[in-house]
């Protein structure tokens, strides 16, 4: 085994890939989470508890590392404004002199690309609410530092994600579930424009490609993602793999954003995402061909990454079988 230690702070889905990719390679994994709890990670990464705003912490479970992958969470993102001044120090003054820091930084939150066009790393980050603006905060302390030369920083960006562990995504368990199980799936979306998603296992070695080229520090990178297709189409290749008829719902823009503060009451994933619902019912594609002419295209087929998701849910939960009910898109 590789002797590099690679430090990754969380076990969600994101890190979680990072991790596999990592162990795939050889490298020595060390994880750091809120609880210090191994939960799904393998044996033979080592798990310890930290607090993401402790500069001490981040000292303590980074020595001797190599690289350090931070990513976010969009359901903590509120939470995480407050404490932006804390994660700068900590980036700044806990992983100082280390060779290598990259973040994996959530979904462009760029200013709105015109008529259906591609969005790129150099479009000026205008994304408006709380959890953009904490999103484009953050994102510039970290490069703020690399500036500095405390430590060397990149940062990989991606869509909506899917695939195993995904939870808060547009096509996360919220649609893989329901649809899996044969239920009615109600989705705050329009069907029919173009989203660009990025397959969880593409986005964690993106991270690791990037992390590992002295050459990749102090720009973005998106990650490569198959060719952007409507959700009704997402969702018709569901069906096809896993032997089922969907049974779909789009609610309307208007309904959505009249609910979305009653809804975010009962289910705090859903608080602040009003500001970005423009992203679930305009035309949403991000260009990755700055990634693609410096590491290759390795995005895996769209069907091929769906096949391993619906594998990857039926293994989780026997209610997950091939559904003979009937339904239809609306």
């Amino acid at each position: 085994m590789d002797q590099e230690l690679h430090v990754v702070y969380g076990s969600g889905p994101v890190g979680t890939a990072v991790v596999e990719e990592l162990i795939r390679r050889g490298k020595r994994v060390r994880v750091a989470t809120a609880s210090g709890q191994r939960k799904h990670l393998p044996v033979a990464v080592d798990v310890v508890q930290a607090d993401a705003t402790s500069a001490a912490d981040a000292r303590r479970v980074t020595r001797g590392a190599t690289q350090r992958v931070q990513r976010d969470e969009p359901a903590r993102l509120s939470a995480l404004a407050s404490a932006i001044p804390a994660l700068a120090a900590r980036c700044a003054s806990g992983c100082s002199g280390q060779r290598r820091t990259f973040d994996r930084d959530g979904k462009p939150v760029y200013v709105r690309a015109a008529h259906g066009a591609s969005m790129h790393e150099d479009m000026p980050m205008r994304g408006v609410g709380l959890r953009s603006t904490t999103r484009r905060a953050m994102t510039e302390e970290l490069f703020a530092a690399h500036r500095s030369g405390n430590v060397r920083a990149v940062s990989v960006r991606a869509s909506d994600l899917f695939g195993p562990h995904v939870t808060e995504s547009l096509v996360g368990e919220r649609l893989f579930a329901p649809l899996l199980a044969g239920k009615s799936v109600p989705l705050l979306a329009r069907l029919d424009v173009r989203h660009s998603v990025s397959f969880i296992a593409d986005v964690g070695r993106a991270l690791v490609e990037v992390g590992a080229d002295d050459n990749a520090y102090g720009r973005a990178w998106h990650a490569p993602n198959a060719p952007a297709v409507t959700l009704r189409e997402f969702i018709a290749l569901v069906a096809e793999e896993a032997q089922l008829t969907p049974q779909v719902s789009a609610l309307p823009r208007p309904a959505v954003r009249a609910l979305l503060p009653i809804l975010a009451l009962f289910t705090p994933q859903l608080r602040g995402l009003e500001e970005n619902i423009y992203i679930a019912y305009e035309s949403y594609i991000v260009d990755h061909s700055r990634y693609t002419q410096h590491f290759g295209d390795h995005a895996t087929p769209l069907r091929e990454a769906i096949r391993t998701t619906i594998a990857w849910y039926r293994g989780q939960n026997s209610e997950f079988r091939t559904q003979d009910s009937e339904g239809q898109m609306a």
